[in-house]
């Protein structure tokens, strides 16, 4: 008898791949080390991917990352969204989207 394998991949659903969580983590982590992120949660849905991000994990996610297949001939794949639902920053390279974040981690150091 055969076993299913621990995880099997859905054709149906949209993921972020490695490289891409990898980019979103390292984010994801500097502000962690901040103190400014508490906790996160990922969808993986069939039109979008979603990476949120929360301050205290009983709040609505501060800003989500989401990855849309069928915007990659249109604005671009990726974006940032804040609480609010503005789009930050859209694109077609990831890494360039997440500079959004760059600025906000920057603080006057006195």
């Amino acid at each position: 008898m055969n076993a299913a394998p621990p995880f099997s991949a859905d054709p149906d659903r949209v993921v972020f791949d490695r490289t891409e969580l990898g980019a979103i983590l390292t984010v994801y982590g500097r502000f962690v080390a901040a103190g400014e992120w508490r906790d996160y949660a990922m969808s993986f849905l069939r039109d979008a991917a979603v990476f949120s991000i929360f301050r205290r994990a009983t709040e609505h996610p501060l800003y989500r990352i989401e990855k849309r297949p069928r915007l990659r001939n249109a604005q671009g794949i990726y974006a940032v969204i804040a609480m609010d639902g503005r789009i930050l920053k859209r694109g077609h390279d990831l890494g360039q989207v997440l500079k959004v974040f760059d600025k906000k981690l920057i603080r006057a150091v006195t």
